[in-house]
C-alpha cells in the first residue's frame, strides 16, 4: 500500500508538484506575490496609515487625494487609505473563513457521498443540485436577508452559497480514487471507512480542492462586495471594500476616487487569486503538466 499511505507523504509529493509548477508559470508567482502584498498591507494597517478609519475630519470632506490624505477623503471626511487597508481585513477574513468553511463542509460531503454511493450519494447530490441552481450572489442574498447582516451571518451565508461546489469537486475524484488498489487492499486488511476516508482518500484528493478554493475565495471576496454594495454587508461605520464603493456611489461624478481605490483592491485581488488558481491547477492537471 505504498501509493497513497499518508498525509505526510502525499503532502510532499503534490508540494514538489507545486513548486514545479508554479516555476513553469510564472504568473502564478505574480499572483502570489500580489495576494500576499494585499495581506501584508490588510495586517500593516496601523503603521502604512496614522489615521482612523472611523475619524471623521469635517473640515475636510471630499478632498481629493493629497499630502495629507494620500488616496483622498469621503463624504464624511474619513481617510480613503486608512478605510481600504482596515476595510481589506474584513474583507479578507469573511472571505478567507467563509472559503475554509465551505472546503471543509463541501469536501466531507462530497467525499462521503461519492465513498457510499447508492441511494446515500444520488440524495446528497440532487440537493446539492438543487442549491447550484441558484447563482451564488441570489443564494447569498436569500439567506443574509433571513438571518440579518452582521459579520457571522454574513460568512456562513456566503459559506453556504459555496459548499456544493466543493461537494461536486470533492465527489468526483473520491468516485477514481476509491476504485484503487491500495483501497481495495486497504479493505482486504479491514481497514476502516474512516481510516480509509481520512488517511487515503482525502490526502489524494485534496489538490483537486484546494484549487478550487483558491479560486472560490476570490468569488466569496465579490460576493461579499455585492452584499454590502446593495446594502446586505456588515453595518456601517465598519468599513468594507464593498461598503465603501456602496457609501462613495453618489458621489461618483464628483469625487471617483470613492469607488476607484476600493474597486481596484478588489481587482488586484481577485486578478492574483486566478493567477494563483492556475499555477495550482497546472501542478495537479498531468496534461498541462505534459504527462498525458
Amino acid at each position: 500500500m505504498s501509493e497513497g499511505t499518508g498525509l505526510g507523504r502525499a503532502l510532499r509529493h503534490h508540494g514538489r508538484q507545486l513548486l514545479r509548477a508554479f516555476n513553469s508559470n510564472k504568473a502564478s508567482w505574480v499572483g502570489l506575490v500580489l495576494f500576499l502584498a494585499v495581506v501584508a498591507c490588510a495586517l500593516l494597517a496601523p503603521w502604512i496609515s496614522s489615521h482612523d478609519p472611523a475619524e471623521q475630519y469635517m473640515a475636510s470632506r471630499l478632498v481629493p487625494p493629497s499630502a495629507e490624505f494620500l488616496l483622498g477623503t469621503d463624504d464624511f471626511g474619513r481617510d480613503i487609505l486608512a478605510r481600504l487597508l482596515y476595510g481589506a481585513r474584513l474583507s479578507l477574513l469573511i472571505g478567507i473563513t467563509a472559503t475554509v468553511l465551505a472546503l471543509v463542509i463541501g469536501s466531507l460531503i462530497g467525499a462521503l457521498a461519492g465513498f457510499y454511493g447508492g441511494r446515500f450519494d444520488l440524495v446528497i447530490m440532487q440537493a446539492m443540485d438543487v442549491l447550484l441552481a441558484f447563482p451564488s450572489l441570489i443564494l447569498g442574498l436569500l439567506i443574509v436577508a433571513m438571518l440579518g447582516p452582521s459579520i457571522t451571518n454574513l460568512t456562513i451565508a456566503i459559506a453556504l452559497t459555496a459548499v456544493p461546489a466543493f461537494a461536486r469537486i470533492a465527489r468526483s475524484p473520491t468516485l477514481v480514487v476509491k476504485q484503487r488498489e491500495f483501497i481495495l487492499a486497504g479493505r482486504t486488511l479491514g481497514y476502516g471507512d474512516v481510516r480509509l476516508l481520512g488517511r487515503h482518500i482525502l490526502p489524494n484528493i485534496a489538490p483537486e480542492i484546494l484549487v478550487m478554493g483558491s479560486l472560490w475565495l476570490g468569488t466569496t471576496i465579490r460576493v461579499e462586495s455585492s452584499l454590502a454594495f446593495i446594502g446586505l454587508g456588515v453595518p456601517p461605520p465598519t468599513s468594507t471594500w464593498g461598503g465603501m464603493i456602496r457609501s462613495g456611489f453618489e458621489n461618483i461624478l464628483d469625487s471617483p476616487w470613492l469607488v476607484l481605490w476600493p474597486s481596484l483592491a478588489i481587482l488586484i485581488c481577485i486578478f492574483s487569486l486566478n493567477l494563483l488558481g492556475d499555477g495550482l491547477r497546472d501542478a495537479i492537471d498531468p496534461k498541462l503538466r505534459g504527462e498525458g
